[in-house]
């Protein structure tokens, strides 16, 4: 299963707004109002309980300090998947928790819900809300602006939110945290009157971002470069490894930077999009070039399930990080 979505008992954790469910998977419908709704929809209307690890064979002793995170309504099954090992401060935060606080500004009609899902046994979740308006880079080359939430429950992150252009051609994933940080932690309140203003406040730092990456995108188009600029480029966002111990293992990532290069080579001149008037031979072509390539085929055969994951969460979205910022110098400097 390349895109790693949970399934169980036949029902993958996955819904979709207005169209034929993600990989032929999952729960289609209108615009849901809540987070609650797009929860359910997407089967991750269950809670998360932090249990006590233990330890031994005859005896079992509890491991001081240790928990497991396991579904609630996994718990008295005899084969419960573990999703996360915890100490003793982590706090669960439950999905709906997770996301109730965005429903004011899909109230608000600032927003609406498209996707929410689960990955693995259901260690991160996510829901991506589409934003109104589109950026229009140059002619008809035409990127959407999505929100992407997600909550992990392995204790390795918090509540996270990236923004998530979409170019339409090509459906490439830019994926960056907000505010330019790895996480925004949300505070969790049941005052109305406090999360209408967390939400305000979050909207309009959207919106203020949006604008940012706008122009920076508009830029980046205006930017011709050459093969040495090119290359040059392309060995800021995959750079030869450094040598270290294992020869085999250098070696191996060498080669792999230089197919990771040489295929968002390619993808610069004869990706989806990038040989349209005023996208050619552009910084903004050789970022989709890097970005088609992580997206559509760098992780395509992944066999462990691990797609999705690496595009959004994992190495795919930092590289393509590492790209923006890459590109974002030359619009600077020219």
């Amino acid at each position: 299963m390349p895109h790693n979505i949970s399934q169980r008992e036949g029902k993958a954790a996955v819904m979709v707004v207005g169209q034929p469910a993600w990989h032929r998977l999952g729960t289609v419908l209108d615009k849901p109002a809540t987070a609650a709704q797009a929860i359910k929809a997407a089967h991750l209307d269950w809670d998360v309980i932090k249990q006590p690890l233990f330890a031994g064979e005859a005896e079992h002793y509890p491991v001081p300090g240790r928990y497991a995170v396991v579904r609630a309504d996994d718990w008295a099954k005899k084969k419960a998947s573990t999703l996360g090992i915890v100490g003793e401060s982590y706090t669960p935060v439950q999905n709906r928790e997770a996301f109730s606080f965005f429903d004011p500004i899909v109230g608000e009609k600032a927003a609406i819900y498209h996707t929410a899902g689960a990955l693995g046994d259901g260690e991160r979740v996510w829901v991506l809300a589409k934003l109104p308006d589109d950026i229009r880079v140059i002619g008809d080359d035409v990127t959407e602006k999505y929100l992407l939430l997600s909550n992990s429950h392995d204790g390795n992150s918090a509540v996270q939110i990236k923004f998530t252009p979409i170019r339409v051609v090509c459906q490439n994933t830019l994926t960056m945290a907000l505010s330019g940080g790895p996480t925004l932690r949300v505070p969790h309140t049941r005052d109305v009157q406090q999360r209408l203003s967390i939400a305000a406040s979050m909207l309009n730092a959207v919106k203020v971002r949006y604008g940012e990456l706008e122009s920076t995108f508009q830029g980046m188009a205006s930017v011709q470069v050459d093969g040495a600029m090119l290359q040059h480029y392309l060995r800021q966002v995959f750079p030869d490894p450094r040598q270290r111990g294992d020869e085999a293992r250098y070696v191996r990532a060498q080669e792999q930077a230089r197919i990771d290069r040489a295929g968002s080579e390619y993808l610069f001149e004869k990706g989806q999009g990038n040989e349209q008037r005023g996208v050619a031979g552009t910084i903004w072509a050789a970022f989709n070039g890097v970005a088609e390539y992580i997206d559509h085929r760098r992780y395509a055969k992944a066999t462990d399930g691990r797609q999705l994951e690496a595009i959004w969460f994992g190495d795919g979205c930092s590289t393509k990080a590492r790209a923006y910022i890459a590109a974002e110098r030359y619009v600077n400097t020219h």
